[in-house]
């Protein structure tokens, strides 16, 4: 995987962060909507080794703007899983109550370890198998496993129906590649993650929440209140 060509990218472009955003919102546009009546779910997985420490606050943002978004539209039900240290993974109950899981994530303390995202997807596999999970997002820096493994669990996830939506921190060139092909396996999308773009990314995952959870005439009335990045989700929607 390392050394092979991306060919979905055209020869001699860089890809800008403004393509990356137009492909995550494009995938979006082509989820399908809610069932009415039926809560969406959501897995939110963390890499929790030490080198995330210092966007780990950061995560725990997004999760509050995700939970208070879908509040007023019946809420979503929404995963916590991450990974850490030695072998150390962890998957959450299903929660709906932002303070129930906020209190879970500050106390997590991140611990040097390998790369556990085999783990992750295995993970979402079952829960989809047990009932519909309308998405995955993950945000990670590094990959340590073997690509092809991942491309296996990825595929298999796709044909479940659950979009990966993964957010990459960091200037690691093969992690990237690994978080795109996990992604375009799956239908979904891969974004970067840093400092500088906290804010976008919490509008657009939070726009991806309220969509989940209450269809495209809730993310108009979001895109409204919010405006800026999430206006171009709702543009593309309605074409």
């Amino acid at each position: 995987m390392a050394g092979e060509r991306d060919k979905s990218r055209p020869q001699g472009r860089e890809i800008s962060s403004q393509d990356q955003v137009d492909a995550f919102l494009a995938k979006v546009k082509a989820a399908p909507p809610p069932v009415l009546g039926q809560r969406g779910r959501l897995i939110f997985a963390l890499d929790a080794t030490a080198s995330r420490e210092p966007t780990w606050d950061a995560a725990m943002h997004i999760q509050a703007e995700m939970f208070n978004e879908t509040a007023a539209l019946g809420g979503l039900d929404i995963q916590l899983v991450f990974y850490r240290g030695f072998g150390e993974f962890v998957a959450g109950p299903w929660d709906r109550n932002a303070p129930d899981m906020l209190r879970r994530m500050s106390a997590v303390v991140c611990a040097a370890g390998k790369t556990q995202i085999a783990k992750v997807l295995v993970h979402a596999r079952a829960e989809a198998q047990r009932a519909k999970v309308g998405a995955l997002v993950f945000v990670g820096d590094c990959v340590e496993e073997d690509v092809d493994q991942l491309g296996q669990l990825a595929g298999e996830l796709g044909l479940l129906g659950v979009r990966a939506f993964l957010f990459h921190e960091g200037a690691d060139a093969a992690a990237r590649r690994a978080f795109e092909h996990i992604a375009r396996l799956t239908g979904g999308a891969c974004c970067p993650f840093d400092r500088t773009s906290a804010n976008q990314l919490k509008d657009l995952l939070s726009a991806v929440a309220v969509y989940a959870a209450g269809g495209q005439r809730a993310l108009a009335d979001f895109s409204r209140r919010r405006g800026g990045i999430v206006r171009q989700l709702t543009h593309q929607l309605d074409r």
